[in-house]
């Protein structure tokens, strides 16, 4: 991280909290959860859906950068100080009113998805936006209380979620995902079609942010069934694996993006590898789509999720089928079925749900995704064996009570059933967890449990890009020296569990307990 940052962090930490920063409380403490998840601190950005659009502010996605959150909403992104999990504190929020406010962060240079043309008198960074603008923005942070919009890149299908593909040769690699096809013409199929079966590639100069533009459109294999196209998410992992998935429609591509066991492929010349559909998943009249890809970090297996209900319907009920509120794993090799993780408690009619937003935490030798899937809340999913995937933990809040959204039957937005909210995603990072919850802020959590130990510690995350990790700077030279994952994740493994065990067999000899069998 650069000096730029660092001092603009101590400064706006300094004056917003003082000497020692109060622990902000939020209701994540007071949620039905297990014991192993514990709520941590707060940071509150209050919104809601039901807000008019030119000030809806409602919390998206999250990316991380040293003891930063970079916290997406509709109108813009906050910048948080996590260094204290018990009191993040607000830096600042630059506004962009644009929906959905989707971020990936690399170094001093931050992205923003702005997803559908914008009215007239939108701004973003007060800087008027075109109408029927859609696309990204690009903002250059190193004023952490003041961020600078640098660059507009617009976008034929619009952007719906960005995923960082790597920096090589001076140039950020930035995939953008317009969600569906819907729109992105004229609203004819004919039109429409044809221009969102595409994930968009963009270019930026990390030496000239404002010169990002658009590189390329990478076309999509698929659909299998008469639906709409488009890419809604994508995600790589980078370092030995080198490949990307992209979920869409009702077909998920599997690219190769770099060096690794089958030839070709670069982050911006991707090759298709394989496809994976999902009876049930997508198709013409499941009313939703694939939503979400990531890796196990060996790279051997796929997680995929999908959004039935488009995120504001009841989608968890007990009366719901299994595969609306599953999460899928995959062989990432050859695309065969391994097995799925089924959300174990109901959900009620007053309660959007779907797992939505997850990433799988940094580990050798075992598979634990955290998930966050809107009023159902924060989930840990133990799928060491994809075949038979354990709960860990979990945190669920209360429903927000009826509201203008759940439609499952499509009869109308009103009466409705309830109010639409809950946590967008949740992610692990650098041992604790992260909660987006779309209507109240940022929630923390711990996961005090043993599946967990020996999780590698993170320099930086944007939560659909897993890569090789680099140690700080040793040198005059300020260059990091990068280390393979694998090699640190083992590292890591080995350490903290020798460490564990050492201690597990001093408290057996000053107990006199044994093992339980």
């Amino acid at each position: 991280m650069r000096v730029g940052i660092h001092v603009a962090i101590a400064l706006a930490s300094a004056m917003t909290v003082g000497l020692f920063p109060t622990v902000a409380s939020a209701d994540h403490e007071t949620r039905p959860h297990t014991a192993n998840l514990q709520a941590k601190g707060h940071s509150p950005h209050a919104a809601s859906f039901t807000d008019a659009a030119p000030v809806r502010h409602v919390n998206s996605d999250l990316a991380f950068w040293g003891t930063l959150a970079f916290h997406g909403n509709y109108d813009g992104f906050r910048i948080v100080d996590i260094a204290n999990p018990d009191g993040p504190v607000e830096l600042s929020h630059e506004r962009c009113n644009g929906d959905q406010g989707d971020i990936v962060v690399w170094e001093n240079i931050l992205v923003r998805a702005w997803h559908s043309p914008a009215p007239a008198g939108r701004f973003c960074d007060g800087v008027p936006v075109p109408a029927g603008f859609e696309g990204v923005h690009v903002f250059d942070i190193r004023d952490t209380s003041d961020a600078k919009m640098v660059a507009s890149v617009e976008l034929e299908c619009g952007s719906h979620t960005l995923t960082v593909a790597g920096a090589a040769d001076g140039n950020l690699t930035v995939y953008s995902n317009n969600s569906s096809s819907a729109g992105c013409v004229d609203g004819t199929r004919a039109s429409d079609d044809s221009a969102g079966d595409f994930m968009d590639i963009i270019t930026i100069p990390l030496g000239s942010p404002g010169s990002a533009r658009l590189l390329r459109r990478e076309p999509l294999a698929g659909p299998a069934t008469d639906v709409r196209t488009g890419c809604h998410d994508a995600g790589v992992i980078l370092g030995q694996v080198n490949k990307a998935a992209c979920a869409g429609a009702d077909t998920i591509n599997v690219w190769d993006i770099g060096p690794n066991a089958t030839p070709g492929g670069t982050p911006t010349e991707p090759v298709l590898l394989l496809s994976i559909s999902e009876p049930g998943v997508g198709q013409a009249g499941t009313n939703g789509r694939w939503h979400s890809a990531a890796f196990t970090w060996d790279g051997k297996v796929l997680v995929a999720g999908w959004e039935p209900g488009g995120g504001d319907d009841s989608e968890c009920e007990a009366s719901d089928p299994d595969v609306d509120k599953s999460m899928f794993f995959y062989d990432a090799s050859t695309g065969a079925k391994l097995g799925q993780w089924v959300l174990p408690r109901p959900q009620g009619a007053d309660e959007n749900c779907t797992v939505h937003g997850y990433n799988i935490v940094p580990l050798s030798g075992r598979y634990v995704a955290v998930s966050g899937n809107f009023q159902a809340g924060t989930w840990v999913t133990d799928f060491t064996d994809p075949a038979k995937p354990v709960t860990a933990a979990w945190s669920d809040p209360a429903s927000l009570g009826p509201g203008p959204f759940c439609d499952p039957d499509g009869n109308g937005p009103l009466p409705g059933r309830c109010q639409q909210g809950g946590a967008w995603a949740s992610y692990w990072y650098n041992g604790f967890i992260y909660e987006s919850d779309t209507t109240k802020g940022l929630n923390v959590f711990r996961f005090s449990e043993q599946e967990a130990a020996g999780a590698l510690r993170l320099p930086y995350m944007n939560p659909q890009t897993q890569e090789v990790v680099s140690r700080p700077s040793r040198g005059d030279d300020g260059n990091p020296e990068p280390v393979p994952l694998m090699l640190s994740l083992f590292v890591g493994s080995v350490v903290v569990s020798g460490f564990l065990y050492g201690a597990w067999r001093l408290f057996r000899r000053g107990t006199g307990k044994r093992r339980r069998a």
